[in-house]
């Protein structure tokens, strides 16, 4: 099948990791459909990427589900679930209900995702989640996006369990922390807490990588193309990660 006959379905396209997702797969030859919640951010990625459908929802209600289905009208090769959530502050401060706010976008808008694309799935398709390096290191002050990226981990891999059989396969991308306006809002939280500056708390997370540097949504973008790729299928429930030299922990 001509690629140009595929779709990518991406949630969370008007992101800084989104656009940089969306013009990659456009590259690739993928028909591509953009999910978001806001018109005016879509069109504006409309007028750069050519031939790109617009799809305004709300990934964290069960009505996106039959707003995406309504999308898409040809088979699809990949989706890519990529929403942010919102910075909670640390375990001892943050909202319980910003807490349960991420799981629900997180975990609740892949289920939705997958849920509005399933009949259009078919063997070599591609389910990819866009996690996080907090999923898989704690730490106390990013507490929303440790729990909810944590989560998805265990859901891609039931995913993974689950669509296996059809040849489907579902992967976990766990970036970061990433160079994008979001991270900043994450120091900033983080130097209030300690009475320090933003720009020492950024210093100190530079040290953490092994490089001394953050990834790049264009990285991001990069692993996911790769996911295009037959061979990929042996990575299917695994966690690719992308967090430049910080993981100490093993596996």
């Amino acid at each position: 099948m001509n690629k140009r006959e595929e779709l990518a379905v991406v949630v969370g396209a008007t992101g800084a990791f989104g656009n940089a997702m969306v013009e990659r797969l456009a590259a690739a030859g993928l028909g591509v459909v953009a999910v978001a919640r806001s018109a005016d951010s879509l069109a504006a990625l409309r007028e750069r990427v050519p031939g790109l459908v617009a799809c305004a929802a709300d990934i964290a209600s069960d009505s996106a589900i039959a707003v995406i289905a309504a999308a898409v009208d040809r088979p699809v090769r990949m989706v890519v679930h990529g929403p942010g959530v919102t910075v909670a502050g640390g375990i001892l401060t943050a909202p319980t209900a910003t807490m349960v706010d991420a799981v629900n976008i997180k975990v609740g808008g892949l289920l939705r995702l997958s849920r509005a694309v399933d009949s259009w799935l078919a063997a070599g398709s591609r389910i990819v989640a866009i996690g996080g390096h907090y999923g898989f290191e704690p730490t106390a002050y990013a507490a929303s996006a440790g729990v909810a990226n944590a989560a998805l981990v265990n859901v891609v891999r039931q995913l993974s369990l689950a669509y296996g059989p059809r040849g489907v396969t579902a992967h976990l991308i766990a970036p970061g922390p990433a160079d994008t306006e979001r991270l900043r809002r994450v120091a900033a939280d983080r130097a209030a807490q300690r009475g320090i500056t933003v720009d020492a708390v950024l210093a100190e997370m530079l040290a953490e990588s092994s490089i001394g540097r953050f990834t790049t949504p264009e990285q991001v973008a990069w692993a996911v193309s790769i996911l295009l790729a037959p061979e990929a299928d042996a990575m299917t429930g695994s966690s690719l990660m992308l967090d430049s030299g910080r993981r100490r922990g093993l596996p």
